[in-house]
């Protein structure tokens, strides 16, 4: 292990963390044991994080602004460290997500990134396996724009086969939808399910999403394994607009989707969720209805 008054501050985002929480610890006058002890973890983790060996957590990091007094500097380090987990080919996507005013998406396989549950994104991740506790923390970590006071505005469309894609266990799932229906009624978000019964439509070629900015082009963004692709060429932002506004316009409608879920839900998970999960739909599903 690289002894820490060795460790580069300049060499990551995560080396920065390291660097400056040791210099930090060590003005306030504690051991590593015993800051361990003020923000409820061991000495030992502190340790790794100081040397770069370990990932820290946003909980940990605000417990560590209010231990050590550095006025949310960990706090802010931990997005940059958090973001630099994701891999390298999706990181510049990520931050122009972080930018948009307007997110657009088409997901064809899987609940988007921004709206899936800690369960779901771990199990998806978790096919690949290698760190998926900082994996999972850098996947959250993005949903934290809309959370924002301003967040963007989000229109998601959904293919019915998402809705019937077991990821997980069926409890996993179950929450996922679940949250999926939560969803429905913020006044920045819209959702559709694109059903079966279209038949083919223009996301045949697979799941996209189109950010539009305040102060700079639109983007198109799609992904294949392990590879990202991202253009502001005017002519694909054309055709992608188009073809969106297409599966926009084939999609159930919000209340109509709304009701699609919640009856996969209790179809496909409904001996598991219970009643207080149907309870929910129900809700949601009245809720959409009066509007």
């Amino acid at each position: 292990m690289v002894h820490i008054r060795e460790l580069d501050p300049s060499g990551s985002p995560l080396a920065y963390y390291g660097y400056e929480l040791r210099r930090a610890r060590e003005a306030a006058g504690l051991t590593q044991g015993q800051l361990g002890s003020i923000v409820f973890c061991t000495g030992s983790l502190i340790g790794q994080i100081e040397t770069a060996s370990k990932v820290p957590q946003r909980e940990l990091s605000e417990r560590l602004d209010a231990a050590l007094g550095t006025g949310g500097l960990f706090s802010r380090l931990v997005g940059l460290v958090l973001r630099s987990q994701l891999p390298s080919w999706f990181q510049p996507y990520a931050e122009m997500e972080a930018k948009a005013a307007y997110i657009s998406t088409y997901q064809c396989q899987l609940v988007y990134g921004l709206l899936q549950t800690e369960d779901y994104a771990r199990a998806v991740l978790g096919v690949e396996g290698g760190r998926l506790d900082e994996m999972v923390a850098a996947r959250l970590e993005r949903q934290r724009i809309l959370a924002r006071e301003r967040p963007p505005v989000l229109w998601v469309v959904l293919d019915e086969a998402v809705l019937h894609r077991q990821i997980g266990s069926r409890e996993v799932m179950r929450e996922q939808l679940v949250h999926l229906l939560g969803l429905f009624g913020k006044p920045w978000m819209e959702l559709q399910v694109l059903p079966f019964s279209v038949g083919q439509h223009t996301g045949l070629m697979g799941s996209f999403n189109l950010l539009r900015f305040d102060d700079r082009p639109d983007l198109y963004y799609s992904e294949n394994y392990d590879s990202g692709h991202m253009t502001a060429n005017p002519q694909v932002i054309r055709e992608r607009s188009v073809g969106y506004a297409r599966l926009q316009a084939e999609a159930l409608s919000p209340r109509e989707s709304a009701a699609l879920i919640a009856r996969v839900m209790e179809e496909r998970h409904g001996e598991q969720a219970g009643p207080e999960a149907r309870s929910v739909a129900e809700v949601v599903v009245q809720r959409k209805q009066r509007r």
